[in-house]
C-alpha cells in the first residue's frame, strides 16, 4: 500500500527555520512530481507551496519564494522542504502530494507547522 509520511513539523519562533520531510513507499518515486501544499486554520483552502519534478525542476508560490527550498532524493524516496525566515502566516498543516501523468495520485496525512512567539 502506497504511503506518504510527512515529518518535521513543529512550533518555531518567527524568523526561525524548519525542514519537512516526506518519505514515499511502494512507488517508483522518480517518475512522480512531488509537491508540498498547506492548509491554514480558519477554513482556508489548501494551497500550493512548492513542487519538484522527477528531474528536479521546481516551482514555488510567490509567498514563499526566496525563503523555502524544495528538494528530493530519489535514492531515498524522499522529498524535503527547507523553510527559512518563517512568518506567522506560514502557520498551517503541510501536506505532501505525489502526482503522475498530470493527475493527483497520493496525499500524505499532514504535519503541523506553527510559527509563533
Amino acid at each position: 500500500q502506497v504511503q506518504l509520511v510527512e515529518s518535521g513539523g513543529n512550533l518555531v519562533q518567527p524568523g526561525g527555520s524548519l525542514r519537512l520531510s516526506c518519505a514515499a513507499s511502494e512507488i517508483i518515486f522518480r517518475i512522480y512530481t512531488m509537491g508540498w501544499y498547506r492548509q491554514a486554520p480558519s477554513g482556508k483552502q489548501r494551497e500550493l507551496v512548492a513542487t519538484i519534478s522527477g528531474g528536479g525542476n521546481s516551482n514555488y508560490a510567490d509567498s514563499v519564494k526566496g525563503r523555502f527550498t524544495i528538494s528530493r532524493d530519489n535514492t531515498k524516496n524522499t522529498v524535503y522542504l527547507q523553510m527559512n525566515n518563517l512568518k506567522p502566516e506560514d502557520t498551517a498543516v503541510y501536506y505532501c502530494r505525489a502526482d503522475v501523468g498530470g493527475r493527483v495520485a497520493y496525499w500524505g496525512q499532514g504535519t503541523q507547522v506553527t510559527v509563533s512567539s
